[in-house]
């Protein structure tokens, strides 16, 4: 975008490690306008003492974009951002400083204003986008949602982005969509980095009909003639919101902005809500770990002492290296001499806003006014007045009736979208009585389980039969028969079957996987014990915790059949009481092990 209006920009980041000499050449030589970095680069003492002084007659412009993220009650802050204050405090005087966002209510105005200085002058201006055309439909589950998709993304203008709330759903709509021949990608922060830049270009130059993207597709991304933003599920808040759907019409007269709503909004927001700050013992457990650690502790040695999960603990580490409680040398962090105490009535503050807002775009998906000033008065837009274009306005654009036939058609695709088992090959790095890696003869075969738990599809009959109804009923064994002989397809296919083992409910899989053994036309032998009474896994927050944690709990009891063999469970997370089960089943003397669940343990991120 630079380049093309005559500005030369250069950039530093850890995926363009071969510039940064010709970079820092331009630097020293005056040849650059522009210098972009993330915020998380001024963590790097080298860029700090190094590269920032080489810059000829210094800098003339300090220059913070998407400045809602240095306040905490901005709706997308980042702790890196920090780092940019004590940044702007230590530049010359003189040198002139421009904030800008296009995501400030009142209250994150007043927070940027408090924190960058008194003499900040603020100007605002109107929120009101002509060209946006906002509609609100309210659906129930899943599959009506994705006919929808299939019955009107065709009809929409140019190409555009869907928004999802979690990765499976992306992965889940994109898929859904291609299959009924509608080109789209997925987008999220699991893809191959090398893959994102290819992505974004397919849409750039409407070579796809629409990315459908979690929130990793958000800032630095502009596309001045996209048609369209669909909201799968309903953002956390209004604000997001208005951001996301800020990326369309930029350069159009008429671009749409569909807010679709889902039964499992609210679930997914929630989460998000309570984890967003680690929590007072979560930060104490890891300062904790970090002082004990004689030649300072990386992330790996802290699962090992911590029952927190790897994004926890990262998490943690960020808030605590910002707040110069830590120091980190490159993956290892060590105890500053700064005195630390959890702000726990700030983070407690935040969270009530954050459900606040979360009950207002609840209310914002239902309401009859205008949408447009509806958002606008929200983010305290003083020029706020009714746009004459939104569906409540001017009626509506799409329908929300969808044709059964797609509906049903939707159903079963959600039904049949098992999720793929991969089989560990290393031992945890934790358990030194173990070698890395598992031995080929040892290892699972690849694996499948029937939904994701709670999710569209069967998982939630799959929680509903778990602590409903106290068993798992026929329709989960017929589906499971169905995937497993119809679908999956296993080869060589298993000759008997063997379930995990439960020393607190021991008759709810073992009745499942006789049923199921029964309706594959091959026979159950419930040969595995659990020895040992542990915490059930999904106590365990992270895979070291996970693998100590099932490693002594089993054993096999009899004889094992040579065949192939189907290892059932309810449900995989870490993989590792499968993995366990599977090696005692081959040192038995089993043939291959092929593990299926009913469900995989929801991932909620994005």
């Amino acid at each position: 975008m630079a380049e093309r209006i005559g500005i030369r920009a250069v950039t530093l980041h850890s995926e363009n490690f071969a510039e940064w000499s010709d970079v820092r050449n331009k630097l020293r030589a005056g040849a650059c306008d522009v210098l972009l970095v993330s915020p998380e680069r001024l963590a790097n003492q080298n860029f700090l003492t190094q590269v920032l002084p080489e810059i000829r007659g210094g800098i003339g412009l300090f220059v913070v974009d998407e400045a809602h993220c240095i306040s905490d009650w901005g709706h997308d802050f980042r702790p890196d951002y920090r780092r940019i204050l004590g940044m702007v405090h230590k530049l010359p005087l003189g040198v002139p400083l421009l904030a800008t966002t296009a995501t400030a209510n009142d209250r994150v105005v007043a927070d940027i204003e408090e924190q960058l200085g008194p003499s900040l002058a603020t100007l605002r201006g109107p929120l009101t986008r002509d060209s946006l055309k906002l509609q609100n439909i309210q659906f129930g589950d899943q599959a009506e949602r994705l006919a929808w998709l299939v019955e009107n993304l065709p009809r929409m203008p140019g190409s555009g982005i869907i928004y999802c709330l979690t990765i499976a759903d992306c992965r889940r709509t994109a898929a859904w969509l291609r299959q009924n021949g509608i080109d789209t990608r997925e987008y999220h922060a699991d893809l191959p980095k090398e893959w994102r830049p290819e992505r974004e270009q397919a849409l750039l130059l409407n070579q796809v009909k629409a990315l459908v993207a979690t929130v990793a597709l958000g800032m630095g991304f502009d596309k001045p003639d996209l048609g369209f933003v669909i909201h799968f599920q309903r953002p956390g808040s209004l604000v997001k919101y208005y951001q996301q759907i800020g990326r369309a019409g930029r350069a159009l007269d008429e671009a749409y902005a569909i807010l679709l709503n889902g039964e499992e909004d609210d679930e997914i927001t929630d989460y998000f809500i309570r984890t967003a700050f680690p929590g007072a013992e979560a930060m104490a457990q890891v300062l904790e770990s970090v002082e004990k650690a004689d030649d300072g502790a990386d992330i790996n040695h802290i699962q090992t002492e911590q029952n927190l999960s790897y994004r926890a603990i990262e998490r943690c580490l960020k808030h605590l290296e910002v707040e110069g409680a830590i120091s980190r040398e490159k993956w290892r962090y060590y105890r500053t001499a700064q005195a630390w105490r959890p702000d726990e009535a700030r983070w407690e503050a935040i969270t009530k806003t954050r459900c606040q807002e979360l009950e207002k775009i609840r209310e914002f998906a239902s309401t009859n006014d205008c949408l447009m000033e509806f958002i606008a008065r929200d983010l305290n837009d003083p020029d706020a007045h009714s746009c004459g274009r939104c569906a409540n306005c001017a009626g509506n654009f799409f329908s929300a009736q969808t044709p059964a036939r797609l509906v049903e058609s939707a159903r079963f695709f959600l039904q049949a979208d098992f999720q793929p088992i991969e089989p560990r090959v290393y031992w945890p790095s934790n358990l030194t009585s173990r070698k890395n890696p598992i031995p080929h003869e040892l290892q699972l075969k690849e694996g499948a389980a029937l939904s994701l738990y709670g999710d569209a599809g069967w998982g939630r009959q799959v929680k509903r039969d778990k602590y409903q109804n106290g068993c798992f009923g026929e329709a989960l064994v017929e589906a499971s028969a169905d995937l497993i002989g119809q679908v999956w397809r296993p080869q060589p296919f298993p000759t008997w079957v063997t379930a995990v083992p439960s020393l607190r409910r021991p008759e709810l899989m073992a009745s499942f996987a006789s049923r199921l053994a029964k309706r594959l036309g091959v026979p159950f032998l419930p040969i595995l014990r659990k020895i040992k009474e542990v915490p059930p896994q999904k106590e365990m927050r992270n895979s070291a915790q996970q693998a100590a944690n099932a490693e002594r709990a089993f054993s096999v009891a009899g004889q094992c059949l040579p065949g192939p063999v189907l290892l059932v469970d309810d449900m995989f997370d870490s993989r590792w009481t499968l993995t366990y089960c599977g090696v005692k089943l081959r040192q038995a003397g089993s043939g291959p092990v092929y593990p299926f669940t009913l469900a995989r343990a929801t991932s909620t991120e994005n």
